[in-house]
């Protein structure tokens, strides 16, 4: 199983992403006056971003993108870094804006994305070569704050509204826990992606398994809650 999941890391990464996005645009008309659609949008961006990701492969396969080869750009770690440490947390961000209702906490999350992007900016500023060259890991820890902090916030509000009562019910519940969970399990690697620039084999399998198997739950998560959550009451509509 271990060797079959590591020899089709890439299509089924891809594969469970498309699936969720495709999930979400033939589900469409159920979540169109609701914030979810936006949670849509996001997925069928992502996918594509993700496809994006590989171009490296067409680099080193001289093809129409050989001439990257040498350059800053021949290595994807700054696209990842762009739409993945950086642009899913603003994503989420937003997202979680618009479905949480305490003043408090949504004032809280605004000012800590202000502060995570300006951040993020100034750190490849700062970091420019290293920012083609491997992912940043301070980016990738904050980031994951932010996102703990949209699922905490978005849990504890469940928690203190009569919308525990129905909770399993409700498509941000899964969302939040996916994201949740995704982040607690990824975030800890960035401390020893320095093996990857050592290309130890034998960490860089266990990297690549972790993220597949943490890609296929996050997924999956999304891909049922889509089919089988209700669209929540209009108080959650945009």
């Amino acid at each position: 199983m271990e060797e079959f999941l590591l020899k089709n890391y890439i299509i089924i990464t891809h594969s469970v992403e498309a699936i969720a996005a495709l999930t979400g645009v033939f589900l469409f008309s159920k979540y169109k006056h609701l914030t979810i659609k936006y949670f849509i949008f996001f997925l069928i961006a992502l996918t594509i971003c993700d496809i994006l990701n590989w171009y490296p492969l067409l680099v080193r396969s001289k093809t129409f993108l050989s001439f990257l080869k040498g350059t800053l750009l021949e290595k994807s770690y700054w696209w990842s870094t762009l739409f993945w440490n950086i642009g899913a947390i603003i994503f989420f961000a937003f997202y979680y804006n618009k479905i949480l209702t305490n003043k408090k906490f949504k004032s809280i999350l605004k000012y800590s994305t202000i502060l995570f992007l300006l951040f993020s900016v100034s750190y490849i500023l700062f970091n420019f070569k290293a920012f083609f060259k491997q992912y940043l890991p301070w980016i990738s820890i904050l980031g994951a704050i932010i996102v703990f902090l949209c699922s905490v916030f978005y849990f504890i509000e469940t928690l203190l509204s009569d919308r525990i009562l129905t909770f399993y019910k409700s498509m941000n519940f899964y969302i939040s826990a996916a994201i949740f969970i995704w982040w607690l399990i990824i975030t800890p690697i960035v401390f020893f992606d320095i093996y990857m620039s050592h290309r130890d084999m034998v960490y860089i399998g266990i990297r690549r398994l972790i993220y597949i198997l943490s890609n296929i739950i996050m997924y999956s998560t999304f891909t049922f809650a889509l089919i089988f959550c209700k669209p929540e009451d209009k108080t959650t509509e945009v």
